[in-house]
């Protein structure tokens, strides 16, 4: 894709989105997508969206907020409840998301979208951006194929997250990936 073009960013918390934001903001015209109905419980996620526009009024980019669909997201997970962290329930819960990305982004008149998942030292980049890019080749999109943790990108969403006094969560999101800090 070609800087300077519409790119759509989904963004999976405020303080991944910030380092994420801040590469992109200059290069691309960009609207952030709210998109985790993985995220438990709802007080939970309550926290994080509040992360995520606070970020998104901070830099002026346009945050766009999809459905918290909790129920359908466990029934796409089902079966896969022990499955460890970054294991096969992950890959699904990143292809659910990114789908509905790619929905959006084909609905709205996006020709790219990316994710701010790949910021995460815990998260493995080359399997999201494999996902991400089968997905956009289903919906006649092009995905952004980034590692954002490269070049200093989770520290700096570290630096920023404590300069806007961002929430910073301890668990990726879903209950089952909670209980692995809880044992």
């Amino acid at each position: 894709m070609a800087q300077g073009g519409k790119l759509l960013l989904h963004v999976c918390c405020g303080p991944c989105a910030t380092a994420v934001i801040e590469r992109l903001a200059p290069a691309y015209d960009l609207t952030c997508l709210w998109y985790n109905p993985n995220i438990e419980p709802l007080e939970e996620y309550n926290r994080r969206l509040e992360a995520a526009r606070t970020v998104a009024a901070s830099t002026a980019v346009r945050l766009v907020e999809g459905p918290y669909d909790n129920d359908r997201w466990r029934r796409a997970v089902a079966g896969y409840e022990s499955e460890p962290e970054g294991g096969a329930r992950c890959a699904i819960c990143f292809r659910y998301r990114l789908a509905f990305a790619a929905r959006y982004a084909a609905e709205h008149g996006f020709a790219c979208f990316t994710t701010t998942l790949t910021i995460s030292p815990h998260k493995n980049a080359e399997a999201i951006n494999r996902i991400g890019q089968a997905i956009a080749a289903d919906h006649g999109l092009a995905f952004l194929a980034e590692n954002f943790k490269k070049r200093g990108g989770f520290q700096r969403s570290v630096e920023l997250s404590k300069k806007l006094g961002l929430y910073r969560q301890d668990y990726c999101g879903c209950l089952f990936s909670r209980r692995r800090i809880d044992k």
